[in-house]
């Protein structure tokens, strides 16, 4: 797994959180899912800033780039981290590419311990389709679980609106499974929010959006959905399966 190096910033005074406890950054989380549901999300994600500074990283999917504006406003320079697969389209990629042009943050592409080539040496080829638990859980789940390894938060674009499964989305939560606090700042927007910013600020967003594609993932497991249908209806389909397996 590689991810580009972060500028001089790393090295700036990262705050006390670093000391806190895994019970201490629990009930952290907890209660501040409390006082901040209803708050603005700049407010939610300036919160995590002034509460865990360079200890706080954004995630990207490079589907829109409302997450990475909120982060370019709240702190110039802040950990962007993209899950560079090996199998996204060539949009993503490219949207991924302007954002490190235009945005004023630090984009980390993450890739997993194989390459594709070493993996269907390994695995038989396609794995995506003989095993997709498998291959997301090497090229998605192991690759964020180690790079946020240095942090003690993480921010993240998933909405209730979503799907049923995300419903429930705190904007802030403890994350049970890599012992640190996981940050939901637009888990209440609805998707006409999300145009509303997106078009306030003139934010770009991957061309796949305005060509049917609701939610983008990988290029070999995400269609169109059909008409009407669930926005994340496209992904996977007809295999059984609707999320990667990062926790929520």
């Amino acid at each position: 797994m590689t991810i580009c190096q972060t500028s001089t910033e790393r090295d700036i005074e990262l705050g006390d959180s670093n000391d806190l406890s895994e019970g201490q950054l629990r009930a952290l989380a907890e209660r501040a899912g409390q006082e901040l549901e209803g708050a603005p999300a700049e407010e939610i994600l300036a919160w995590g800033f002034a509460r865990f500074g360079r200890r706080l990283a954004v995630t990207a999917s490079m589907a829109d780039t409302v997450m990475i504006h909120l982060a370019e406003q709240t702190a110039p320079g802040m950990d962007v981290i993209f899950l560079d697969t090996g199998y996204h389209f060539v949009e993503t990629i490219g949207t991924r590419d302007a954002v490190e042009q235009i945005f004023d943050v630090n984009v980390g592409n993450v890739t997993p311990e194989l390459s594709v080539a070493e993996q269907d040496a390994r695995y038989g080829k396609d794995l995506f389709a003989s095993n997709p638990d498998l291959c997301c859980q090497m090229r998605k789940v192991e690759p964020l679980g180690k790079v946020l390894k240095p942090y003690n938060a993480w921010a993240t674009g998933l909405r209730r609106v979503d799907s049923a499964r995300r419903a429930d989305t705190r904007v802030v939560a403890f994350d049970n499974v890599k012992k640190m606090v996981k940050i939901a700042p637009i888990a209440s927007w609805t998707d006409d929010e999300v145009a509303a910013y997106i078009d306030k600020h003139s934010l770009i967003s991957n061309p796949l959006l305005a060509d049917g594609y609701p939610s983008i993932g990988c290029e070999p497991c995400t269609s169109r959905p059909v008409d009407g249908g669930d926005p994340r209806s496209g992904r996977w389909a007809g295999r059984g399966k609707t999320e990667c397996g990062i926790q929520l």
